[in-house]
């Protein structure tokens, strides 16, 4: 039949209504066009040919069913439904064929690709009818779903997720809380935030797992995620004990590790499973942990105990092969499980067997047995062939199970890894050729061969037609490994040329520093995402796309453009690059590990953080390096943040480096400056220098040297006067001169100088080095930082030490940044020294380091001078004349100007700008008038404000008339100096006659009412509060130096604290505030008495307190304060100072020892050792009683608790418990558990007992001294302790008592009472105090106490009377039985009923013994119900038939006749017995 032209209609041409008729032919979707490439399929399915598609339409038309027509039937015949189809087939195919002419053949393959992967890209199972399928079932990501079962082996474990490598190379992800199922006593919880996944997983292992979720199909294939579960109460869902059967292999987890193997648990709790340790099969090495998994094959079932017990034996486990079980339902199935299979028939990629009877399962191509199958594979599974298999996935809902036969995978082991991704080998031999799919090679790698599969896509460049033209099976080829799949034992590789061509493969070819080109794949806010040739995936953050600041990336980096990048750093897959042009186009070696770093190596970087003393600059592969200040090559007093900026590229010169410990010093100066050596400067030594140029942040001083070398002087350095650094460096101007300048450091070519005054003095006494430091000695510094923890002074160079936090403030409430500043003058007591580690330890409190002369406030009036001198500079008047007129202590005279509330303003005619000011306190009452003239005495002068402060009193005034002095008006009036008499160091009461901001202007009455000035601060104390002083306010003061013209003829004083005063002053209450201080011996009066301390006071309004436990050395006496009166005067030493907010400043003591020199006073405080050893003697007075506990003040600061069970055994004694302890009470105990950092001690009444074998370690009553090691314990067997019923258990099973805190002990059910009673546990109630008696004490392996206690605490003897009528014959009569060692046979026992069944009974006749008794002996007469007649808890009376020691069985009768076993018979008294006679007999057992 002649083919129809696809243009021309056929002459049979149906009706439009005919047409519109449903086609019975199903519609196909037109294949996607991808340029002739074709689909893509997944590693190892084959390609179907034409024929197969065909053949495969066919058989889906014959299988269709009739459409059912809307609205009535058709009026078509049969063959005419056929021809319209036919016609309309046509038509489609010719439309196919014109719109892809071009691309004929690329249309051909994704056909056949698309046709392949539909046939395969669903699952099918075991309940498929007719014929067979033609491809064995795979997982892809199409077809797999939540629910699935599937076997993977873990190839990453990481902190918080496990990676698990899936069948057919897919890549799965655990989270760490699908980890594991959480056991019941959850003992891993606390390990979760640390590596816990690290130690139940490894590398290699094979596990089971369940599909969780997969992500939705809108994500890229690359990036959808299958997220799994190894929960076992997922994978065994379903699983009974009645399932289980001997020999099956399940996995576990392990419970605990007990003494003799491990308990396991396996997802739920409806059974437990116990391995012995013998029976563990992992190496010895390999430390074992509770929540491991393991699997293990059951050796044998408790169904009683629901327990099974199993062997994890690596031989057995791999050999066992799961039973055909009746019933057996797919979900019982679970991943891994090895079954006996038989092969059904050959698939086009692989085979398909039967198992179990009722399943059915496929094996792909690539989990066959063999290593390298060959093209004729099949040649080896014939129908019917036995094999062994593993489950490799299965899917409940389509009822799919996958198998596998590789031998690896069969012994239950996971292939090996013998290549790496990017691996390349040359000699790689051509296995199998896969029309339209692959080729299988063989990877020569060692120890043995790998196989591996390359894809009809990756075998070269351009497209080949058939493989079987270009490639021949044996030839050898060049691969490149692309991939792994791990449970398949599978590389997966490449052969294309551009594979070979290109420096970057995989991850691990990416070097820092080298120069890639990329392609943009995505652009955010963070950055952009770049990916290089082969296919690898890096970051370019914003920061590193450009040289400059981006703010919109997206228009900087377009999608698609192919730039040039330089990869900065790869860590664990993480590759970042940078697109920034100076680094990408530097020519300068790259600098990316410490190691490189070599001194003079020049190379470009980028900076990271900028700080005031330098930069912190970034290489390669984080590589970090610091540039000083000095390096940076900044003018001198430029701002770092003017030049440089943060990721601004620079280039570095290394100038040293420790590879060690990882740093790098840097310069961004190309050569190293040179000077010579007759211009160098010394550090230490004293320059001069003129004034070149005040910046912002520094002074720019010309050092007067031949070569003009150049300093900065930083604000912070003008002056030791936090405030007037800035005020003097707003008034320099170019060309002052300074005439000593101290050289800090030297920075380069560069010095950096200091005029503080403090440091220019003491320029001789300054260290240069860590050996020049001594120890307890005063040093001058400044402070270079700030941090929580303390404070850092810098010396000379960088010589530095650090002050911590306690010992740089006397208040420790204060923070360390309120106290001090950077920059600042401090006076340094040097603590400790230590060379080795070049840590200098300072203190910096005030109490250490107040300053001892006057250079503080002689600075201050210096400065004042020289910067009322530069003020004149420039301005119209430019003379300090004036200032001769006026001198301190002079008479001069003026004209009331101004009359305040304050005061009165005085002015002069000489001198318009100069004006006088009186206060009303130095008026003295005098009136005065505006434009009066008055003679006043001048007590102050302030240069720079041109003010005078005088006074008109008398004193001041007439002192100058009795010395001779004229009055002339405006003229300066000189007298003889006052301050004759004086001596330097001596010390003075003086007056406050001004209080000024800075300092106090003061006047001596005993000395002619000379003038002093006091400075209000010193070094250490500039930012803390002012103290407040009024005017007439009466100070202590020592002379520090004597008037100089450079101070303005002033006489500088220190002020010394309130309760200092000198040494020659006979007041005695001067001698009284002298010595209060701590370690002082005072008088002091009582004013109050306490329980637990007296109040008193003494020296000059001083309070105090005496503890309770300061009255006495020894703590022993009944009532301590019981002699002592209000009113009375005693001795007492002050050993310590009180916080601020109590209504007392000191502490006392009364203690003997202490009066009479033996107490130790340092820093302070007195030393108290905290020396309470464990079983050591302690007392106390109590001064708190709750319900539960007595607290006991051992000392000022030491506590102690006594529980109550530890206070008597007595029962009466402890319901008193808190009558019997009062406030006050002297008590004295035993240490059971001391805690130095509470300052907290345990206490018990009674001695404990230390080294015996009979005293337990218990929890919280017993301890080891941290002193001398011993272990002691205050509960030890046979002794006697108070306890309170917790718990009344149910039955017979006791009762429960506390004896500590938490320390519980068990009382059998034997040992309640000290007689045999019918209810034992009559009288007890929960809540009851009970005295016991310790029989035993254990502890288990998980260190738990077990405590045996008796309530029968002494042991009766039997009534012999009262069983000599009931057991007449018996031969004794045993008293309480505690051994089974006591028993013998005939001996008469009592004891409770433990439990009943219809054979007989147990009884207890002690803690540790039970006894049997059958049915047969429980009475002389027939028992119906032994359940009824003996209940539990029976009191019973019985005589011992047998006693077995060996094994601990004894056995009891119940019958009080004198009838013997049947055993004792006479053997001929059976012959008395006539045929015919009725007897009375007992049927023992029935046999079958």
């Amino acid at each position: 039949m002649a083919k129809k032209s696809p243009n021309k209609k056929s002459s049979k041409k149906p009706s439009l209504r005919n047409l519109q008729k449903p086609s019975k032919k199903p519609f196909k979707s037109k294949p996607p066009r991808d340029g002739g490439k074709g689909t893509k399929t997944e590693l190892g399915d084959p390609v179907l040919s034409h024929q197969q598609k065909q053949a495969s339409l066919a058989l889906q038309l014959e299988d269709d069913v009739p459409d059912f027509p809307r609205g009535g039937g058709s009026s078509l015949s049969k063959q005419e439904l056929e021809d319209v189809r036919a016609e309309v087939d046509a038509e489609f195919e010719a439309e196919e064929r014109v719109s892809k002419k071009k691309n004929k053949r690329a249309k051909r393959f994704e056909w056949r690709s698309q046709s392949a992967e539909d046939d395969m890209g669903s699952l099918f199972g075991d309940a498929f009818t007719g014929k067979l399928p033609r491809f064995a079932n795979k997982i892809t990501l199409k077809n797999i779903s939540p629910g699935m079962k599937l076997w993977g082996v873990i190839s990453e474990v990481n902190q918080k997720d496990v990676v698990v490598s899936l069948p057919g190379g897919l890549r799965g992800l655990v989270r760490a809380s699908e980890a594991f199922d959480p056991l019941p006593n959850d003992g891993v919880k606390g390990d979760m935030e640390s590596n816990f996944l690290s130690s139940i997983y490894h590398v290699g292992q094979l596990v089971s797992c369940i599909v969780q979720q997969v992500d939705d199909e809108k994500k890229e294939t690359g990036k959808r995620r299958i997220w799994l579960s190894l929960r076992l109460s997922l994978l065994h869902k379903g699983l009974t004990m009645d399932i289980i059967q001997e020999g099956m292999v399940l996995s576990a987890y392990i419970k605990s590790i007990e003494d003799h193997g491990y308990t396991l648990n396996f997802g739920f709790g409806s059974f437990t499973g116990f391995m012995p340790e013998s029976h563990q099969s992992e190496r010895k090495d390999t430390e074992v942990k509770v929540g491991q998994l393991i699997q293990g094959v059951v050796k044998s079932i408790d169904k009683t105990r629901k327990l099974l017990y199993m062997s994890s034996d690596s031989d057995m486990v791999s050999k066992c092969v799961t039973k055909d079980l009746k019933g057996i339902s797919i979900d019982l199935l679970v991943p891994g499980m090895m079954v006996d299979a038989r092969v059904r028939s050959s698939l086009e990629n692989g085979i398909m067997l039967s198992f179990l009877t009722y399943f059915t399962g496929t094996v792909d191509i690539f989990n066959l047995s063999e290593t390298f199958p060959s093209a004729n594979w099949k040649d080896h599974y014939t129908q019917g062939k036995k094999v062994n298999a593993r489950i490799l996935f299965i899917d409940p809902t389509t009822r799919a199970v996958g198998l596998t036969l590789n031998p690896h995978l069969v012994h239950n082991r996971a292939p090996p890894t013998l290549v790496q991704t990017g691996d390349i080998f040359d000699q790689s031999k051509i296995i199998r050729i896969d029309r339209g799919l692959g080729l299988l090679l063989e990877i020569p790698s060692s120890p043995v061969a790998t196989p591996a599969y390359v894809s009809v896509s990756d075998v070269a460049d351009k497209e080949i037609k058939k493989l079987e033209k270009n490639f021949k099976e044996g030839s050898l080829v060049r691969v490149r490994v692309l991939g792994l799949r791990h449970l398949e034992g599978l590389a997966t590789g490449i052969l294309k040329a551009s594979a070979f061509e290109g420096t970057v493969f995989t991850h691990s070819d990416v070097k820092p520093g080298m120069v890639v080109k990329a392609k943009v794949i995505a652009v955010d806010s963070f950055g952009a995402i770049v990916q290089l040739g082969s296919g690898v995936k890096a970051l370019c953050p914003l920061r590193h796309m450009s040289e400059f600041e981006i703010t919109k990336p997206r228009k900087k980096f377009q999608v698609g453009a192919e730039l040039v990048f330089r990869v900065l750093g790869c860590k664990s897959k993480r590759i970042t690059v940078t697109h920034k042009k100076t680094l990408v186009k530097s020519k300068l070696e790259i600098l990316s590990s410490y190691a490189d770093a070599i001194e003079g190596l020049i190379t470009h970087g980028w900076i990271t953080n900028i700080e005031n003393h330098g930069c912190f600059v970034r290489f390669y592969n984080g590589v970090q390096g610091f540039a000083p200040r000095s390096e940076l090559g900044l003018d001198l007093g430029c701002v770092i943040n003017s030049m440089y900026h943060v990721e601004q590229v620079v280039k570095c010169r290394v100038t040293s480096s420790i590879p060690a410990s990882r740093r790098i010093n840097l310069s961004f100066t190309a050569k190293k400056t040179r000077i010579a050596e007759d211009d160098m400067m010394n550090l230490g030594s004293l320059v001069s220098g003129v004034v070149e140029q005040v910046t912002p942040h520094a002074v720019v001083v010309c050092v007067n040297s031949k070569s003009h070398i150049k300093g900065t002087i930083s604000p912070e350095h003008l002056s030791d006067h936090l405030g007037l650094g800035a005020l003097l460096k707003s008034v320099l101007k170019p060309g002052h001169q300074f005439d000593k300048l101290l050289v800090l450091d030297i920075e380069g070519s560069n010095l950096i100088l200091t005029a503080k005054y403090s440091l220019v003095n003491s320029a001789r006494d300054l260290p240069l080095d860590i050996k020049q430091v001594c120890p307890h000695s005063i040093v001058h510094g400044y402070v270079c930082n700030l941090i929580e923890a303390g404070c850092f002074v810098r010396f000379v160079g960088r010589l530095t030490g650090f002050a911590p936090k306690h010992k740089a403030v006397d208040d420790r409430r204060s923070d360390v940044s309120e106290v001090f500043s950077i920059g600042q003058s401090v006076r340094c007591n040097v603590v400790d020294v230590n060379s080795e580690t070049n840590r200098i330890t300072l203190a910096l409190k005030q109490s250490l380091c107040s300053s001892t002369d006057a250079s503080f406030i002689r600075e201050y009036f210096l400065l004042e001078d020289k910067i009322s001198k530069l003020q004149l500079l420039g301005s119209e008047s430019s003379e300090l004349n004036w200032v001769d007129e006026f001198q301190v202590g002079s008479i001069i005279e003026g004209k009331v100007n101004e009359k305040k509330e304050f005061g009165v303003v005085i002015s002069f005619e000489k001198y318009k700008d100069i004006f006088g000011f009186i206060s009303q306190y130095q008026l003295d009452g005098i009136a005065v008038d505006f434009g009066t003239t008055v003679q006043a005495a001048v007590l102050d002068i302030s240069k720079s404000e041109r003010l005078l402060d005088l006074s008109l009193k008398p004193q001041f005034v007439e002192r100058s008339k009795r010395e001779g002095s004229s009055v002339h008006s405006v003229k300066k009036k000189r007298g003889r100096e006052t301050h004759k008499g004086l001596d330097l160091k001596q010390t003075v009461h003086a007056q406050v006659e001004i209080v000024k901001e800075d300092y106090l202007v003061l006047s001596i009455p005993t000395h002619n009412f000379a003038l002093g000035y006091a400075s209000l601060a010193d070094y250490n104390t500039q930012m803390l509060p002012r103290k407040q002083f009024v005017n007439g306010q009466s100070v202590v003061a020592t002379v520090a130096d004597l008037p100089s013209p450079s101070t303005g003829g002033r006489l500088l004083l220190l002020l010394k604290s309130m309760n200092e005063v000198m040494d020659s002053s006979t007041s005695k209450r001067a001698k009284r505030k002298a010595n209060i201080d701590v370690g002082s011996v005072v008088q002091a009066e009582i004013t109050e008495i306490e329980p637990l301390e007296l109040r008193v006071k003494f020296g000059s309004g001083f309070h105090g307190r005496v503890h309770i436990t300061e009255a006495t050395d020894d703590n022993l006496a009944e009532d301590p304060f019981n002699s002592l009166r209000v009113g009375q005067t005693v001795n007492a030493m002050i050993v310590s100072k009180c916080n601020r907010n109590r209504s007392y400043q000191w502490e006392l003591s009364l203690k003997h020892s202490l009066l009479a020199g033996a107490g130790e006073v340092e820093d302070g405080l007195l030393v108290e050792d905290f020396d309470y050893p464990i079983g050591g003697r302690v007392s106390g007075f109590v001064y708190k009683v709750d319900k539960e506990w007595a607290w006991v003040t051992v000392s000022r600061d030491v506590r102690a608790q006594l529980y109550i069970l530890d206070s008597a055994s007595e029962p009466t004694e402890l319901e008193k418990f808190e009558k019997h302890f009062y406030i006050g009470m002297a008590l004295s105990g035993y240490v059971i558990k001391a805690d130095k950092e509470k300052k907290l001690l345990r206490i018990v009444l009674h001695p404990i007992l230390t080294h015996i074998d009979s005293a337990c370690s218990l929890s919280d009553g017993c301890s080891t001294s941290p002193l001398n090691g011993n272990k002691a314990c205050h509960i030890s067997v046979g002794g006697f302790v108070g306890g309170r019923i917790s718990k009344i258990l149910p039955g017979v099973g006791g009762v429960l008592v506390q004896i500590d805190q938490h320390l519980y002990g068990k009382v059998h059910f034997t040992e309640l009472t000290k007689a045999w009673v019918s209810d034992p546990l009559a009288g007890y109630h929960e809540g009851q105090f009970v005295k016991c008696k310790v029989l035993e004490i254990s502890h288990s392996f998980k260190g738990t106490v077990h405590v045996d206690l008796s309530l029968r605490l002494t042991s009766d003897d039997m009534d012999h009377g009262k069983f000599a009528d009931l057991y007449p014959s018996m031969n004794s009569i045993s008293p309480r039985v505690e051994n089974i060692e006591d028993l013998k046979p005939d001996i008469v026992v009592k004891g409770y009923v433990k439990n009943v069944s219809s054979r007989g009974c147990f009884i207890m006749i002690s803690r540790t013994v039970d006894a049997k008794i059958l049915l047969s002996n429980l009475s002389d007469g027939f028992v119906e119900n032994p359940e009824k007649e003996f209940p539990v808890g029976k009191l019973v009376i019985g005589r011992v038939i047998s006693v077995e020691p060996l094994s601990k069985r004894v056995e009891v009768t119940l019958k009080t006749s004198n009838s013997v076993s049947v055993s004792k018979l006479d053997v001929n008294s059976l012959n008395k017995l006539t045929v015919g006679e009725f007897s009375n007999a007992y049927l023992p057992r029935i046999s079958a």
